[in-house]
């Protein structure tokens, strides 16, 4: 039994229909999925981090649970451009790109040309993908200056009358993300919110009125102010 396969039988293991009916309410896509609990994968992952190849074999079984695994487990440094572009095709369900995004995508060396690139793309994972990576380096990114994130704006207010439910909230949340980052940020994210907010787009307005209430909230402010 190869390493691949003996992962597969512990994930098994811990499958559970009552999880299985649990991820479906919350949208996400069950056909491949066993219904592990992310804490017991996370747990799993310590024992496999690094564990590259495996990622790879895991990734090819199509079951759920077993590609959170790999983009968990797969080193950033050893992510090719081409398994980036192979694995977001694959993206089938919201759970499994933002996990992906923000635990092995972002860490990559093609990040920040992806989550440009991806926001380009109309399938609707894919391009969700772009904005998730962006949100991720807002939080992740600790080295990129802050101006860097300023190009983003122009790509969120292109995009902000997509109403497709996973690109919108998406949208949304990289714009709350990259305004969180920094007091500079976050002014000049409302001012961005406010500009999306004047869109004839239902959805745009929504993002915004969303974004806004975050972004201006005396939580928020309140940690920027601690932090700067």
């Amino acid at each position: 039994m190869t390493t691949a396969e003996k992962v597969i039988s512990e994930l098994k293991k811990h499958a559970s229909e009552k999880n299985k009916q649990g991820m479906a309410k919350f949208g996400i896509e069950t056909k491949q999925a066993l219904g592990v609990s992310i804490p017991v994968l996370r747990d799993l992952a310590k024992k496999f981090r690094g564990s590259h190849e495996l990622a790879a074999e895991l990734w090819k079984t199509k079951i759920h649970e077993a590609r959170m695994l790999a983009c968990f487990i797969a080193d950033p440094k050893l992510t090719t451009e081409l398994v980036l572009e192979e694995w977001v095709k694959d993206f089938d369900s919201w759970d499994l790109c933002d996990q992906c995004c923000s635990n092995l995508f972002d860490k990559t060396e093609f990040a920040w040309r992806k989550a440009v690139e991806w926001t380009s793309r109309q399938e609707e994972f894919v391009k969700r993908s772009g904005f998730v990576l962006m949100a991720a380096l807002a939080v992740h990114d600790k080295q990129t200056s802050d101006k860097k994130f300023l190009n983003f704006f122009d790509i969120i207010k292109r995009e902000a009358d997509d109403d497709r439910n996973y690109v919108r909230k998406a949208v949304n949340w990289a714009l709350r993300q990259i305004g969180k980052r920094s007091k500079y940020l976050n002014k000049e994210a409302i001012k961005v919110a406010g500009e999306i907010s004047r869109m004839n787009s239902k959805t745009a307005r929504w993002i915004a009125a969303d974004a806004l209430r975050e972004l201006k909230s005396e939580a928020v402010q309140k940690r920027l102010r601690e932090k700067n």
